[in-house]
């Protein structure tokens, strides 16, 4: 009895292991399989352009158990190459085109359009990104916009002296900003040194290619867009030569524009958030009108520092005119990539100029 238990107990242990062993196996065959087919659909998820099958099987053949359409894992070489260890094909980065924010201010001014003859050049800083655009060369007359200028050069000069700014300072200050005052503006001309104290301050300021006119002519200081979107960088940003102070009073004026001086670059702000300078000359030796226009605005809630210099137009009026069209349309080149906006500022600027107010 004892030996026909024991050769029954051996018997059915030895069963049970057979069934074990089988189970076993059964499921590494099934696990195979799976994984050859989970392996399939993954590499066809992430190569997108035809599968490419990542089998750890060497040879061409696929096991038995595999999907029977996956293709051979003796794809081409560089398939082979991008598959990682744990199975899945890699993907390469999708590299981005670099857009060139200077063609696209091009674009965007071309298509404003300006007289036959005139000239123009503009400058944008985006003050969030911190990316910026240039158009046009050459050197412009400043006009008026060189009062910003000839303040920044009192201010950093009263910043060296450890000093404010006197009561008679700060009237003609007020007077040449918000009123564009051309006798305030030659009284601070001499206060500063003229030409030589306006150069010396822009060495520092970053006004590379910026030179003051001779002696008293202060409006026909020569500059270019770039040099004035440097000052705007100067009085606006906070890595300024010039003080918080300083700049919040520069700030201060340029946002408190005479009415009837309301034109310009704020034509590309959404409403009352703009702060500026504007310049008008008419040239005595041509006839033909230079019009700047430098500032800041905000558009849906971004910053933008703007610099237009223009020359030989024909009138003051259609000189404003393309002077607003161009603000509008370089803005949009940060705000809308350019293209609609630019088509509609110079649909609109016939009409800005019949219906603007000038001094």
């Amino acid at each position: 009895m004892e030996s026909f238990r024991a050769a029954r107990s051996l018997r059915s242990g030895l069963s049970r292991r057979r069934s074990l062993m089988y189970t076993a196996l059964a499921s590494v065959a099934i696990l195979g399989g799976t994984a050859a087919g989970t392996v399939y659909v993954k590499a066809q998820a992430h190569s997108g352009a035809g599968a490419v099958s990542s089998s750890a099987t060497p040879s061409g053949s696929m096991p038995s158990g595999s999907m029977p359409d996956a293709p051979s894992a003796s794809a081409s070489p560089s398939a082979a190459a991008s598959a990682s260890t744990d199975g899945e094909t890699s993907v390469e980065p999708v590299v981005e085109p670099t857009v060139d924010l200077d063609d696209l201010l091009a674009d965007a001014l071309e298509s404003v359009g300006v007289e036959a003859g005139a000239e123009l050049s503009a400058a944008v800083l985006d003050l969030d990104s911190g990316e910026s655009a240039s158009y046009g060369e050459g050197a412009f007359d400043t006009a008026s916009i060189v009062k910003v200028d000839i303040l920044a050069t009192l201010l950093l000069q009263a910043q060296d002296a450890d000093r404010h700014l006197t009561a008679q300072e700060k009237s003609y200050a007020t007077s040449m900003i918000e009123n564009s005052d051309n006798a305030s503006a030659s009284a601070l001309w001499r206060i500063i040194g003229k030409a030589d104290g306006l150069d010396a301050a822009n060495e520092r300021l970053g006004l590379t290619d910026t030179e003051g006119g001779d002696d008293m002519l202060w409006g026909l200081t020569q500059t270019t867009a770039a040099d004035q979107l440097a000052l705007l960088q100067q009085v606006f940003v906070d890595d300024s030569q010039l003080s918080e102070a300083s700049r919040t009073y520069v700030q201060g004026l340029m946002g408190q524009i005479a009415v009837d001086q309301h034109w310009g670059v704020s034509a590309a702000a959404d409403g009352s958030a703009w702060a500026l300078k504007n310049g008008w000359l008419a040239r005595s030796t041509t006839g033909l009108w230079d019009i700047n226009s430098i500032g800041r605005v905000t558009v849906d809630g971004h910053g933008y520092l703007v610099a237009l210099l223009s020359k030989g137009n024909s009138t003051q009026a259609k000189g404003i005119a393309r002077a607003e069209a161009a603000a509008k349309a370089a803005v949009s080149v940060f705000t809308e990539g350019g293209a609609s906006a630019s088509t509609s500022a110079s649909a609109s600027a016939s009409a800005t100029a019949s219906a603007a107010v000038f001094k």
